[in-house]
This record gives structure tokens, C-alpha cells and sequence, in this order.
């Protein structure tokens, strides 16, 4: 029998083993963010719905009734909340007489993080699951498929099925063995050790003090504290922040143990805080807020912070999230990120495709220069 595709209008509509045993399979590394937990999250508390604009469409491949391969997608009717920007795209060829929307969107929404989007067993069953996105589209008079912040081995394949490559950056720090942060330290060259030690030494000015709460620790009030400063500051970034109050709370109560909040207090009262996911072997940083402002508390709650953890915990990486040059001199290193895409316009896609060739290469140049600013002692 030939494998067979179906669309899910919910996360819900699989068991959680069965997602879950191809998402995050034992013998690799675990990626918070395309857990069943996470996804049903954010559809349960209306954050990724239709009505925000994210339809979930999740393609499930099956083989004599056993599932093989899953993708979690949506139905975009916009382009926000991706972190992978097309909207030159859309304008282009919406001039030119063109429907751009809706679109097909596989990845985790509102979270710029690497991780595995085909999640199957086999390169083989991955190639269906690219078969069948393409097919959603063509069937739906859907413009086009999107795959972000995926890993770069599906990069490629998508890339030898002939799927468009596009290529960003992001700034991780890596896990040199460090027994501390003041190993970590050590490796620097001398101006940037000692402007760091000074960053952290500001940033606790004013009778600060960071608490790290974790697992079973985390309560509701630690969440009121939290959203707080998630809506000052997605408001004032963003207009509309995208994550409602219920999403905070089911993901306390799934998913404590792969979350850490990292909370700054003053006069026994919290005044700024960092979201982060815990990974198998990867500390994922993705939303701050904050209601004082004091110097380099950002920097210490996000990034100083987050690599203290890193070490204490044994985890190779820290992935800080999208953008910011400013991580470079803080110990972040310029790192690629992959995405593909799948159009269905023939002029449209030739369009993209030259654009994709130049913008790669640009990209990769950035990375190489960057790379030689970074705060490490030379040799």
C-alpha cells in the first residue's frame, strides 16, 4: 500500500504518544517546541487558531494505518508572528495581480528556534511529508509553503527536492566545557572580560536580585508577574502580542519541567523577567518584559543568566532568540538558521529564487565577518 496523507485541524485529533514518539524520539536530542504538549497549548488557549490567523493544518503520513510522519502547519492569512520575513514577497506579487494569502506555514508559531519540522524516522518519509505540504498547497489554491527555522539536514533534503533555500543568522552561545561563568570568562580578551563583569555587576545595582524558578516551583503567581511584563513589552514592540494569559498557564501545568523562568526581583517585588524552554541539550531564550527599567538587567536576565544555567545544567547551547548584534560581543556567536519554501507560481518562484541566491550569499559573508569581532582571545 502507498502512504497516505490527511490534514489535522487539530493537534488534539493524534494521541500525544504517537506524535510525541516522532517528534522528540529518544535517541535524539529534545526540542520543546514541536512537543504535542507545546503545539496543543497554544491551539487550546486561542493563541494559534483561526481567528489570530493560524489555522492549524497539521499533514499526518500514514502507512497501513500506522503513522509515520507528522508536520505541525497552518494556514496563515498574514505573515506576523514568524520571524522569517516575506512580506516583500506578498507586496510584489500582490501588485502584480496575485493572492498571496493564504499560505502553508510548517514550524512552531512565535518561537524563532532550530528544531525538526519532518518529523519522521526516515529521510524517506520526509520526502512524503514535502510531497504532501506541496500538494496541501496546490489542492487549497494555497501560494505557497513555508518551512522555518528547521534543521540544516532538512534543509538540504528539502533543497534536492527542489524546494527554494533561503538562509538567516541568529547568535547562539556554545558550550565550551565551561565549569563556570568565570571559565567562560577567562576565554575572552581582557577589555571584554572585564566590561561584561562590569554589565553584571550594574545590572544588580538598586538591590536586585534574579531567582531562577523551574519545575515544580512555578505557580500561577509567578505567571501574573510574568505576563505582566510580556504585554508591556509586546505591546510597545509589536501592537498586538501574540500569546494569550491561558497559554501560560496550560504550559505550567504540562510542561513545568521544560520551562524556566528567569525572574528579577526589587523590594520583594518582581520587576522584570526572561521566558526560556529547556531542551535536551539546549536552553532556548524567548520572551522578556519588564515594568523598570535598569542597565543591562536585559542583558543579565536574558543572556548572563541564560548562560548560567547553560553551565549549571550541562546543556551545549543557548539559543537567545531572533536578532541582536549586540549578543556578539557578549559571548553569542553569528549562526546559521534554515528555511524552505514552495511556490506555486512559476513567475513568483523565479522571482524568489534569484533573490534567495544573492540573500544567501550575503548572509553567509555576514556570518564570515562577524565571526572575526567576537570577544574571544585571538588563537
Amino acid at each position: 500500500m502507498t502512504p497516505v496523507a490527511r490534514v489535522l485541524k487539530s493537534i488534539s485529533d493524534l494521541p500525544a504518544a504517537v506524535w510525541d514518539g516522532l517528534a522528540n524520539p529518544p535517541d535524539q536530542a529534545f526540542n520543546p517546541f514541536v512537543a504535542h504538549a507545546f503545539l496543543k497549548a497554544l491551539e487550546d488557549s486561542r493563541s494559534a487558531t483561526v481567528r489570530t490567523g493560524w489555522q492549524p493544518a497539521h499533514i499526518v503520513l500514514e502507512d497501513a494505518g500506522a503513522v509515520i510522519g507528522v508536520a505541525p502547519a497552518y494556514v496563515k492569512s498574514h505573515s506576523q508572528g514568524e520571524y522569517v520575513f516575506d512580506h516583500g514577497w506578498a507586496d510584489a506579487f500582490q501588485r502584480a495581480g496575485g493572492e498571496y494569502y493564504p499560505k502553508l506555514q510548517i514550524t512552531a508559531p512565535f518561537t524563532p528556534a532550530t528544531g525538526p519540522r519532518l518529523l519522521a524516522a526516515t529521510d524517506g518519509a520526509r520526502r512524503m511529508l514535502l510531497e504532501a505540504a506541496a500538494e496541501v498547497a496546490r489542492a487549497n489554491h494555497l501560494s505557497s509553503v513555508h518551512i522555518t527555522f528547521q534543521t540544516e539536514a532538512e534543509w538540504a533534503l528539502a533543497g534536492s527536492a527542489g524546494w527554494l533555500q533561503r538562509m538567516d543568522k541568529q547568535f547562539h552561545w556554545v558550550n565550551d566545557g565551561y565549569a563556570s561563568f568565570d571559565d567562560f570568562l577567562a576565554r575572552l580578551s581582557s577589555d571584554k572580560r572585564k566590561n561584561l563583569r562590569k554589565e553584571r555587576k550594574r545590572a544588580l545595582e538598586n538591590g536586585i536580585e534574579i531567582e531562577w524558578v523551574t519545575g515544580p516551583a512555578l505557580a500561577e503567581h509567578h505567571w501574573d508577574a510574568f505576563f505582566q511584563f510580556y504585554m508591556d513589552t509586546g505591546s510597545r514592540k509589536w501592537g498586538s502580542p501574540y500569546l494569550t494569559r491561558k497559554f501560560f498557564s496550560l504550559i505550567n501545568q504540562t510542561f513545568a519541567e521544560h520551562t524556566l523562568l528567569v525572574m528579577a526581583k526589587r523590594e520583594g517585588k518582581y520587576i522584570a523577567g526572561a521566558l526560556n524552554f529547556i531542551g535536551g541539550d539546549t536552553l532556548f531564550g524567548r520572551n522578556w518584559g519588564a515594568i523598570e527599567h535598569h542597565p543591562f538587567l536585559h542583558f543579565e536576565c536574558c543572556y548572563y543568566q541564560a548562560i548560567d544555567f547553560a553551565i549549571a545544567r550541562g546543556l551545549k547551547k543557548v539559543e537567545a532568540g531572533a536578532q541582536g548584534e549586540h549578543k556578539l560581543l557578549r559571548g553569542y556567536a553569528p549562526t546559521p538558521t534554515f528555511s524552505s519554501h514552495y511556490i506555486t507560481h512559476p513567475g513568483l518562484r523565479r522571482a524568489v529564487s534569484d533573490y534567495l541566491d544573492r540573500e544567501r550569499e550575503a548572509v553567509a559573508d555576514d556570518i564570515e565577518a562577524l565571526a572575526t569581532h567576537g570577544p574571544f582571545k585571538k588563537g
